[in-house]
């Protein structure tokens, strides 16, 4: 884990990233193509996925397949994997030996990791399942600063309001997808978070309770409540209930944008995990404010986020770029992934002081702030 400067904008590998234009033309133009056909070559890189061809090739290794042999074993038309291995191609996801005929097709780099790697699997799965049809309304939720993709699944303000209603293959992907990142990170967090002893730990946001169960199996004193809608927290409470953890974590069910709304009290720390991109930095602030008045001056406020500021690789900034358009037209219409020092700023304006940062935590380069009442 990296230490890094608390407002410090300049990043040296950001800037070289975003400021070097040196592709040729004609690569950008291939670029472009690219991102015009899009939608349609999504699926098809899906369907090569789903339908078996990367599976098969995958098998095959250098010696590969013939477009009779993969016809044979698979339940489609030569005509069906006659486009799936043409776009293959284009998309970089299958190569030929050459020399050969009739040509043998083998996987390339890029359907090895479609294929193999749980990550894009992840990625794939919440944008087919979750964004894909929304996504027709990314201009409309732009204009109205509503998530207006989200009608495609019902009439809610945002997608948290009816996230226990989705359909059941949304939901597992919608789950997948938020737990894949942040749970790699726990262990490390834990370490942080619990540096010092702590008797109440509330999360708010606590989602499915993985969290406050992975807390309450690593430290056997601390009682943990979990503040969350309605809906979340009923399925946080059956967790809770089958793990047999409910005599120290418990359940507040509250909206913390509701000015009615209050906050359990007398804890000693409080944990947000990628909680607070959920929510304009406006509403960041709101938030913040109303856990200031519940929480005493030695009480410290820990917020985990993926900032796109501190990633080390181009493919990770990329992947919550686009995860903010996620934010923009199917959750709420109004937050985003931040960068680090706009998540500070929005905090410090409630009455809070940075106390400490971590940087690099898991696999995923996740960041922990820490905070104090000033």
């Amino acid at each position: 884990m990296v230490k890094c400067a608390v407002n410090d904008e300049y990043n040296p590998i950001l800037e070289k990233w975003y400021s070097e234009d040196n592709i040729a033309a004609v690569h950008a133009k291939f670029n472009a193509q690219k991102i015009a056909f899009a939608p349609l070559t999504f699926q098809a890189a899906r369907s090569l996925r789903d339908l078996g061809v990367l599976e098969l090739l995958s098998g095959a290794k250098d010696e590969g397949l013939t477009r009779e042999q993969i016809t044979d074993s698979l339940d489609l038309s030569d005509y069906a994997v006659g486009v799936l291995l043409e776009i293959g191609l284009s998309m970089d996801m299958l190569k030929i030996k050459p020399h050969i005929r009739p040509w043998r097709y083998i996987l390339g780099k890029t359907g090895y990791f479609l294929l193999h790697d749980p990550l894009t699997r992840v990625n794939m799965d919440f944008m087919h399942d979750v964004c894909y049809k929304g996504g027709f309304y990314t201009e409309q939720a732009l204009k109205q600063g509503k998530p207006a993709g989200l009608k495609v699944f019902g009439d809610w303000q945002t997608i948290y309001e009816g996230l226990s209603s989705l359909p059941q293959e949304v939901q597992k992907s919608w789950f997948g997808f938020d737990h894949f990142y942040s749970d790699r990170a726990f262990s490390e967090a834990l370490e942080f978070v619990f540096a010092r002893p702590r008797r109440h730990l509330v999360d708010i946001g606590g989602n499915t309770a993985k969290w406050a169960l992975t807390c309450y199996n690593y430290n056997s004193d601390v009682k943990i409540t979990i503040v969350d809608l309605p809906g979340q927290a009923d399925l946080a409470r059956q967790n809770i209930t089958r793990a047999g953890a409910a005599e120290r974590i418990f359940i507040h069910e509250a909206n913390v944008l509701d000015p009615e709304a209050e906050l359990p009290e007398n804890a000693d720390a409080v944990w947000m995990s990628q909680f607070l991109d959920c929510f304009s930095l406006d509403q960041v602030t709101q938030i913040l404010s109303k856990v200031a008045e519940a929480v005493a001056i030695n009480c410290d406020i820990f917020i985990m986020e993926p900032f796109w500021d501190k990633q080390h690789y181009p493919a990770a900034t990329y992947s919550l770029h686009a995860t903010s358009l996620y934010f923009t037209t199917m959750a709420n219409g109004n937050s985003k992934m931040y960068k680090s020092h706009e998540l500070i700023r929005a905090i410090t304006r409630a009455g809070f002081a940075l106390q400490g940062e971590i940087h690099d935590v898991g696999p995923h380069d996740y960041s922990i702030l820490r905070f104090r009442k000033t």
